[in-house]
């Protein structure tokens, strides 16, 4: 574990590959899961402000899973997240051509909203998870996101430096240049 303010860090967002490899995996991560992407609360909030510009982008069943469930829910560990289908996907996926993505984010895209997505979700596979004193920041792995791993590996991209955005969306410029003089102190340390 490596240390940096109030955050520890498992080693393994320095030592591993990840680069998310939309072509293979389908957007997966969007569809399948046990419970929703975790939110912030900050992040409940803007779902409530933002829904009515994102409505547009979402199919029939997922419209009435938010009016029946709410923009956001508690899971059954207390966090907050967002609600899903059946057991499955996130109220907030669209599917086109065979690929899961999220309305949120194109929504986004298209210059609607300044939201870009749940920070969750863009830090994955990376999982924050806030203590009393401390933030631990940990790599979370998944067989949906095995073939992300295989592709970071080949092209040599270590997890924070692919999640160079979101991890400064989240924590600032400074934490990300304390994370890349660890990952070279680290890189030191092997080659001596």
């Amino acid at each position: 574990m490596i240390q940096i303010d109030d955050k520890v860090i498992s080693i393994d967002i320095f030592r591993r590959h990840y680069v998310c490899d939309i072509a293979q995996c389908k957007g997966m991560c969007c569809y399948d899961g046990d419970s929703g992407a975790p939110l912030d609360d900050d992040e409940t909030a803007l779902l409530d402000e933002i829904y009515p510009k994102i409505e547009s982008y979402l199919a029939p069943k997922a419209k009435a899973e938010i009016e029946r469930q709410g923009k956001w829910v508690v899971d059954r560990d207390g966090d907050k997240v967002t609600p899903i289908i059946d057991g499955n996907e996130c109220v907030y996926a669209v599917q086109q051509n065979g690929t899961w993505s999220c309305a949120i984010e194109q929504a986004h895209a298209d210059g609607k909203i300044d939201f870009r997505k749940p920070i969750s979700c863009h830090l994955y596979p990376i999982r924050a998870k806030r203590y009393r004193t401390f933030e631990a920041l940990n790599l979370h792995e998944w067989e949906t996101c095995r073939v992300a791993f295989s592709l970071g590996r080949k092209l040599g991209t270590p997890v924070y430096e692919f999640l160079r955005e979101p991890l400064i969306r989240k924590y600032g410029e400074p934490f990300f240049a304390e994370m890349q003089k660890v990952a070279q102190e680290l890189k030191n340390v092997e080659f001596n």
